[in-house]
Order: structure tokens, then sequence, then C-alpha cells
């Protein structure tokens, strides 16, 4: 039996989701803002990552606009993973925004995974203990415990970071 995680929308249409930079990009921008964003923040924020300066040029400003307004906000909006407001021109991440996160969140900004980043972490702790342990020189000058303390501050620092860096993805439920 496979431990996975239920979720309300099905993985092809996550994927599908996930296949379009610009469609990531705006389930990122919100991730990272409180409440609703203007169609405007968006696209603008969108085209200075594409063009790599900000403010980005009109032409692809509009361009993301246009691509935004007919038809990425309204697929993510069909998908219940945005809310958007196509009369004020607001989106807002919905509670099924979660479900794709999931799959966002496999990877670090630096290109490993969260997964290998706490694997190394605990390979090199469990190393340090051992050769404190074992008395190898400089090592074990620090003891094991003291060695295992900070691995295990590292990783809480760590977990503290993911949590705040996502904080909006889990407190939005809490204050709809």
């Amino acid at each position: 039996m496979a431990l996975t995680r239920p979720t309300s929308l099905p993985e092809t249409e996550i994927h599908d989701i996930l296949r379009n930079d610009r469609r990531r990009r705006v389930l990122e921008h919100l991730r990272e803002s409180v409440g609703s964003v203007t169609v405007r923040e968006l696209s603008e924020a969108i085209a200075a990552h594409e063009a790599g300066e900000s403010p980005a040029p009109r032409p692809l400003r509009e361009s993301v606009y246009n691509s935004l307004h007919q038809t990425h906000l309204p697929k993510l909006d069909s998908e219940g993973v945005v809310e958007y407001d196509e009369h004020r021109k607001t989106v807002e991440l919905q509670a099924r925004a979660r479900d794709v996160n999931v799959y966002m969140e496999v990877v670090t900004k630096y290109g490993v995974t969260w997964a290998d980043y706490y694997r190394t972490l605990a390979t090199l702790a469990l190393a340090l203990v051992v050769a404190s342990d074992l008395g190898v020189p400089l090592v074990a000058a620090v003891p094991g415990l003291l060695w295992a303390s900070v691995a295990l501050a590292a990783i809480a620092g760590s977990t503290a970071y993911q949590l705040w860096t996502r904080r909006w993805t889990y407190l939005r439920p809490l204050l709809d």
C-alpha cells in the first residue's frame, strides 16, 4: 500500500498547471504576498523576472498582462487554485494552492532538494559525533553532545526558515 498525500486536485492537473513558467511565477508571487494582488502587479513582477531587469520593457509587461488575463489566471481560477476577480483585476490564492505547492517545494531555490539537504546535515552531524567520541584530532576538542546540539539547532533553524518562507500558504486558511 503506497503512502500518498490525499489531494483534491488530480496529479495530471497539477502537472498541467506547473508545466507553464508564468503560472508557476504567479503561484510563487502569491505565496510571498499577503492577501490579494493586482494583475498589473503580477504582470510587472513576472515580466521583470523574464527580462532580468526592472522595470521590464513595456511590450513584455503588456504581453505578460494579456496572457495572464486571458489564459493563465482563468485556468488557475477554474481549478480552484486562485480566485481571480476579472472585474477588479485581483488575484488571491485559494485552498487548492496547497496541493500544487507540494509539487513546487521539492527543490530549494539553490537547486538542492530539501530531503537531500536534511539527509546531508544529519549524516554530517552523525559523522562529527562519532569522530568526536573516537577521539579524532580537532573534532574531539568539541564534545559529541555539542556537535549533536548544533546539528539539531541547524535542523530547527532550517525548518523555521521553510515555514517562514511559506507562512502565508499555511496561515491563509486560518484567516478565511
